[in-house]
């Protein structure tokens, strides 16, 4: 297969745009499909070919990736694909899916003769935007160097976890990191608000733990979208970030541990998507401190 190829993505969010958009920069022949039409049209201007239809997309593609919101979404998507689909694509599957998820999208797989990597990426909007998203993934080496242009083209590195897209270990990798990813905004929108009822300048906590152990840049980022108002656009929005909350509880569940941890930051984000903060920044889960219509009192 040539480094040049033509490559369907479904879902143009966020991350799916980014992720188009550096493919068509790559030099490959993008064609992209989203449910909402008009979230797709923008990548025109950059050379993609946007698509009435799921099948549309993926006709005669190399690769199809999938960045979509979650696992019953990706197995709707493909299902209206289906016809379309060529046996022996190869499918970059980089939706948080879950673990329950991915023994179905790989039953599908396995039914239309399609080569599935699990391939979910670590990073939100700005390092989508530059291509430096961290690539994880699970797939046949038979296969990866035919994907590799893919995976190089939307990030700056690939990790490997496995043989078998089915097996979900990519997918595990992804959960791990996001439930410290999830768990360190909760704690970072809790103690600056905190600090609002106590009446303390942010800075000086900052001041205080300068260059120690306990400080950290993604701390500063976080709380900075939080004290500076900066929560649009977001990098990685709430509503996405409650939904991974989710599944992270439900795989500790499904496994014999117990994630409180991860069980309380998935309410306070579905508090905040309730308070209308559902597209803005993760770091607004700051504002499910508050009362129900998430005000700071003066």
């Amino acid at each position: 297969m040539a480094d040049e190829l033509t490559v369907g993505v479904l879902g143009t969010g966020i991350m799916g745009a980014a992720m188009a958009r550096n493919l068509v920069r790559a030099g490959h022949t993008v064609r992209v499909w989203n449910r909402t039409r008009a979230k797709a049209e923008p990548l025109a201007a950059d050379g993609a070919r946007v698509t009435g239809t799921p099948a549309e997309a993926v006709e005669g593609a190399d690769v199809v990736l999938t960045m979509l919101h979650d696992g019953p979404a990706v197995l709707d998507v493909l299902r209206e694909a289906a016809p379309a689909l060529r046996p022996g694509t190869l499918w970059a599957q980089s939706t948080t899916a879950g673990i329950d998820a991915i023994g179905e999208l790989a039953a599908f797989a396995h039914e239309h003769g399609l080569v599935l990597f699990d391939a979910p990426v670590l990073g939100t909007r700005r390092p989508a935007e530059t291509g430096n998203l961290l690539v994880l993934a699970a797939g046949p080496v038979a296969h990866r160097d035919a994907v590799a242009p893919v995976f190089d083209a939307v990030g700056s590195r690939t990790v490997w976890t496995g043989e078998d897209g089915a097996a979900g270990s990519a997918t595990r990798l992804k959960l791990v990191a996001n439930s410290w990813v999830i768990a360190a905004t909760a704690a970072a929108g809790e103690t600056m608000a905190l600090a609002r009822a106590l009446g303390v300048d942010p800075q000086s906590f900052f001041d205080a733990i300068d260059g120690g152990p306990l400080d950290m840049p993604y701390l500063r980022a976080k709380s900075a979208l939080i004290l500076d108002d900066r929560l649009t656009p977001p990098d990685f929005a709430v509503d996405t970030a409650a939904k991974d909350a989710r599944l992270i509880v439900e795989a500790g569940e499904r496994n014999g541990v117990r994630l409180d941890v991860a069980a309380a930051s998935a309410e306070r984000l579905e508090r905040a998507g309730a308070q209308g903060h559902g597209g803005a920044d993760m770091a607004a889960a700051y504002f499910a401190s508050f009362g129900p219509d998430g005000r700071p009192s003066a």
